[in-house]
């Protein structure tokens, strides 16, 4: 992590957020990532001197619009390492919700037949289980039956119970799985590669990349994947953008239904910016980053009886052997409440989540404070953090 602190110290002064208020700790990002400088300029500089309406308009503003839509493509499929870029196709969409919803909407329906099933993840974000569920009520009032087979976890850690969905798929046609990249309230990597293993080759998958887009290097191809949906919000671009990265390689050609509409323009710059920043950082150093900050966390709570960390138990240490959290930590405090817990921490400069996270109904049952970090996440922000919890424990 040491080789790291001049990298760090650069990227954080590119948030002016971040500058403007240094004596507060942003430890939000797996809801919202700040902007930095360069995603800002581009948004300007798109609104004063090319803003217009993309696909429509033959003059030069109409032209260059259309072009920064088809450029952004370019930049999401080179972004997630698309080895057949002119195969797969990128919807831009508000974001990872809309994402969801369009595939289970405009692309399920005509996969599934009468008798298959379809694996959903009851224990991750919400987003990435009710459009599945509405698309086969839908299907059901139609006369298709699909069964839903509920995703088994590992109650110690919250992660994927591969071995158990091994036996699971065998006695069930799953021809469809939504799966998670990395778990919005446990941090991990929920190791997508070994669902692919357990599934049928002519299984299709949907990855929700929202909490691993710009924090750790993705590839939806490596994975074995056929859709990947992200926010780029969450990716230090505008709110209201995401994309839908459709391989179009198992079923169906992913082709959304209705008319397109008029582009979010400004937020697709924004995701432009954003990548070419990314890229000029390094995702892989950013993950390093994040994952060193997360285990300072967990290292300094471990020792501390009155918090309970969620998640895996034996990747607490910061010397663990064992897969550490992808800069995402929720713990709760055995006696003072979540929320209130949130509001004494704000008071003492901290910014958190502390709620249920949106997690789905087979999740946690009772709010935690997740702290969640990026690039521009700093060392003395975990530390005085720990100094702020260890005054309370």
């Amino acid at each position: 992590m040491d080789e790291l602190l001049s990298w760090h110290r650069e990227l954080r002064a590119q948030f002016p957020i971040l500058t403007a208020h240094p004596e507060l700790a942003y430890l939000d990002s797996a809801a919202t990532a700040q902007k930095p400088q360069a995603v800002l300029d581009a948004v300007h500089t798109y609104l004063t001197t090319a803003n217009a309406n993309a696909g429509r308009g033959t003059y030069p503003w109409a032209n260059r619009t259309t072009e920064l839509v088809e450029h952004t493509r370019q930049l999401v499929k080179e972004f997630l390492r698309d080895p057949e870029p002119e195969r797969s196709t990128v919807r831009f969409t508000s974001g990872t919700t809309e994402g969801l919803r369009a595939i289970a909407r405009d692309w399920l329906p005509a996969f599934l037949a009468d008798g298959d099933a379809v694996l959903l993840p009851h224990a991750d974000h919400q987003a990435n289980l009710s459009p599945w569920l509405e698309t086969c009520e839908l299907l059901a009032r139609q006369g298709v039956r699909v069964e839903v087979v509920q995703m088994p976890y590992q109650a110690s850690s919250g992660d994927y119970d591969h071995r158990a969905l091994t036996r699971i798929a065998a006695g069930h046609r799953i021809r469809f799985a939504a799966v998670t990249h990395v778990h919005h309230v446990y941090g991990g990597d929920m190791n997508v590669h070994r669902v692919r293993e357990a599934l049928s080759p002519d299984a299709v998958i949907c990855l929700d990349a929202a909490q691993s887009v710009g924090h750790l290097p993705v590839s939806p191809t490596a994975l074995d994947v056929d859709f990947a949906v992200f926010s780029g919000h969450k990716a230090m671009a505008l709110p209201g953008t995401g994309a839908v990265w459709a391989r179009q390689s198992r079923g169906p050609a992913f082709r959304p239904g209705g008319w397109a509409g008029t582009p979010n323009t400004a937020g697709i710059a924004s995701l432009a910016a954003a990548l070419e920043w990314f890229g000029a950082a390094g995702v892989d150093r950013i993950e390093r980053w994040t994952v060193a900050l997360a285990a300072r966390l967990t290292e300094g709570l471990r020792g501390l009886d009155t918090y309970q960390v969620l998640g895996c138990q034996q990747s607490l240490a910061a010397d663990t052997a064992v897969q550490q959290r992808q800069g995402i930590v929720s713990f709760r405090h055995r006696e003072i409440p979540s929320g209130d817990l949130g509001f004494i921490l704000y008071d003492r400069g901290f910014m958190v989540r502390s709620d249920s996270h949106c997690q789905a109904g087979g999740g946690e049952r009772t709010g935690s404070v997740r702290v969640s970090l990026h690039a521009y996440s700093a060392p003395e922000e975990i530390d005085r953090l720990l100094d702020a919890l260890t005054s309370l424990a």
